[in-house]
């Protein structure tokens, strides 16, 4: 309430007498009893309000008080509130806080990933010195692990970690496709081979190979020889016809700069199992990651693994 609304009608008289002592007593003792006095209709919002004699008084400070304390248990009351609604917030988990729930997509637990050491002066495959996109990085430590509760596949260990190029050229369907295969890898001076394959719990297994040549540019080119766009040049077992995937999301990719893909699915009707397939071609190693399972096979593993091989050799 302004102080315009605290004036009364008779302390500014129209007639230009001035108000009598008394009146003055009676304005003050009235202002006294009642400081809610109701405003004086048509009073001028700029007029001067006149002190009433007998000393000032404060009914507009009262209201402030009591206002200010009302709203200080106001804040009060939501400031316990708000900490017992954080505290039991914090004490719920992710999936149970509604709108915050985070269910499985079903991706695997995988350890830390991280590159191997590179041996003292030697650059990365693409640094803009090493012009061959050499990995001088061991070979066998740029393998993808096992994801958590994964059992390992002891055949695709190898001697010293380094697989016989007859067992990889297994993977493939006919003795012809072999045949050419392994004239491809020997044609372009493959050096060696590092896999690995493990089973997860849910029966959906994995192999991953790589086949490392002297340069990128060789890579490049037995790269070329076993894929296109529209599907493998080599049928592998377990797929007689696959084509390309397009529902493979690109956002999944690794660095379309430093890692090739050609990802591929099984040509529906499927065998007794789904299998999946990726080629990559990275500097001078060239992977290839199979992932199948009985039925089907989920498609977030297998981006998932064909990422994480992506960055080992990126």
């Amino acid at each position: 309430m302004t102080e315009q609304q605290q004036t009364p009608a008779t302390a500014a008289p129209t007639d230009g007498t001035a108000a009598a002592p008394s009146a003055g007593t009676q304005v003050t003792e009235q202002l006294a009893a009642e400081p809610d006095t109701a405003p004086v209709e048509g009073l001028a919002a700029t007029e001067t309000p006149t002190t009433p004699q007998g000393g000032p008084v404060a009914p507009k400070d009262r209201r402030v008080l009591r206002a200010v304390l009302r709203w200080t248990a106001v804040v009060t009351v939501f400031a316990a509130l708000g900490a017992g609604t954080a505290y039991g917030i914090a004490g719920m988990e992710r999936t149970d806080v509604p709108g915050l729930a985070t269910e499985s997509d079903g991706r695997w637990a995988y350890p830390e990933i991280t590159r191997p050491p590179l041996p003292s002066g030697s650059p990365s495959p693409f640094d803009t010195k090493n012009w061959a996109q050499a990995h001088y990085a061991d070979l066998r430590a740029l393998l993808l692990p096992a994801p958590e509760g994964a059992t390992d596949d002891k055949t695709l260990r190898g001697a010293d970690g380094w697989l016989p190029t007859k067992d990889f050229l297994n993977v493939f369907e006919s003795k012809e496709d072999r045949d050419d295969v392994g004239q491809l890898l020997t044609d372009h001076g493959l050096r060696h081979i590092a896999a690995r394959g493990w089973t997860t719990p849910d029966g959906t297994g994995t192999r991953v190979y790589l086949l490392q040549f002297d340069t990128g540019t060789v890579a490049d080119d037995i790269y070329g020889e076993l894929t296109t766009y529209g599907a493998p040049l080599h049928a592998v077992r377990g797929a007689a016809e696959a084509e390309f995937d397009d529902t493979y999301p690109t956002a999944a990719d690794f660095d379309s700069m430093s890692v090739m893909r050609y990802s591929y699915d099984e040509v529906k009707p499927y065998g007794a199992e789904q299998l999946r397939q990726a080629y990559l071609r990275a500097g001078d190693v060239v992977a290839v990651v199979l992932q199948s399972r009985k039925g089907t096979a989920a498609a977030v593993p297998f981006q998932q693994t064909v990422t994480l091989q992506s960055q080992l050799l990126g």
